[in-house]
């Protein structure tokens, strides 16, 4: 594994987590995590948190160092999900629990309850808009779930789950990333 980033707050602060390089895998910039976990500031402590297309794990692994009491990552390639294995390891968390699934198969099963999701798909496969509308449809949320959405700057999210609201949502380069909240019904 070549490539690695640091987390950037909480217990694990400036610790490197390791990725390999792999189609579609992105990880999320330093200062638009800094940003995000400042939106969520309030929602991370104590949560249960699912990271949909994992990836290099940089999102759920700054959650779980900033206080998450569950995690899940799901991630379909194989050498993705063996290194977020090994960092889980080398970080002594506990607290993750790692699927090499389909994202779709993975929603499609028996759902769970989740404080906070986050949503960063490989981009330019449309696969953001399906995958909150199943989150949704299928009773992944809790009540007041967050959910970020990172896409390409491009892509506008119209026809998002009826009862979402917006709260944040910001462009750096091109990347788009957006913070909604689910309204109990």
């Amino acid at each position: 594994m070549s490539n690695s980033l640091k987390i950037i707050g909480g217990e694990w602060r400036s610790r490197s987590i390791k990725f390999n390089d792999a189609p579609g895998l992105r990880p999320t910039p330093a200062r638009v995590r800094e940003t995000v976990f400042n939106w969520l500031r309030n929602d991370i402590l104590a949560s249960r948190c699912l990271d949909l297309y994992a990836g290099s794990g940089a999102l759920s692994f700054e959650a779980a160092s900033r206080g998450a009491k569950q995690v899940v990552q799901v991630e379909n390639n194989p050498l993705a999900c063996r290194a977020l294995k090994e960092n889980a390891v080398s970080l002594g968390a506990d607290q993750f629990k790692i699927i090499q699934m389909d994202t779709f198969r993975y929603l499609a099963g028996d759902a769970e309850v989740f404080d906070v999701v986050f949503i960063d798909p490989p981009f330019q496969q449309g696969l953001a808009m399906q995958t909150c509308h199943w989150l949704e449809d299928k009773g992944w949320l809790s009540a007041h779930a967050k959910i970020y959405v990172e896409v390409e700057s491009t892509l506008k999210l119209e026809g998002m789950p009826d009862h979402w609201q917006c709260l944040k949502s910001k462009v750096a380069g091109e990347v788009g990333y957006y913070l909604f909240e689910r309204a109990s019904l």
